[in-house]
């Protein structure tokens, strides 16, 4: 195991850590996931293809 894994490892096991990366994790994967929302709106596609995009963004929201 390499030393960053190790240290991160480590730092997982503090709550406060945990909390914090998984809140930045969720942000991330939240604004991923809108700019790949306006990619699809800008490249025209069909209303159905992007009510597919919204509730895929709102089945994980919903899972969080």
């Amino acid at each position: 195991m390499n030393i960053a894994r190790k240290y991160f490892e480590q730092q997982f096991t503090n709550e406060e850590f945990k909390r914090a990366y998984l809140e930045e994790k969720i942000k991330l994967d939240i604004e991923y996931q809108l700019e790949e929302l306006k990619k699809e709106i800008l490249s025209n596609k069909t209303t159905e293809e992007l009510i597919k995009k919204v509730d895929s963004i709102k089945e994980y929201l919903m899972s969080i």
